[in-house]
């Protein structure tokens, strides 16, 4: 049975303090100051802290939101399409993780099937 995200992050990180302080070391902030960051996420409930720092640790492995982005170009082979770069710009980063992760399946994934031929049926002359 799955912990309630309380017990989850007590267990894993020993209380929410520490948890906003491991998402505001890993997440990009932009323009905004730490202390700003940090008290908006306390007043976060902790499942969707925990989803921030999942997507936010992703996109950091994969090197940061532009070599996220330069990553899903390639994988589409789309790496000079502007409008599209824009599109991708504009998605929240977990929405770029998930386009990332579903494109890779897609690529590994076997050819679906041919069709068989139509043919005679049973019991038809020629």
């Amino acid at each position: 049975m799955k912990k309630a995200p309380l017990s989850r992050v007590n267990d894993e990180f020993g209380g929410k303090d520490k948890l906003v302080d491991q998402i505001v070391s890993v997440v990009e902030r932009g323009d905004e100051d730490k202390d700003s960051l940090r008290k908006r996420l306390a007043a976060a409930s902790n499942s969707k802290l925990l989803r921030l720092l999942r997507v936010a640790q992703g996109v950091k492995e994969l090197g940061g939101r532009d070599k996220l982005v330069e990553a899903i170009l390639a994988q589409h082979k789309s790496g000079k399409d502007k409008d599209f770069r824009a599109r991708l710009l504009a998605y929240t980063p977990a929405r770029l993780l998930d386009l990332y992760h579903s494109s890779e399946r897609a690529l590994k994934a076997p050819p679906p099937p041919a069709p068989k031929p139509a043919g005679k049926k049973k019991g038809q002359a020629a």
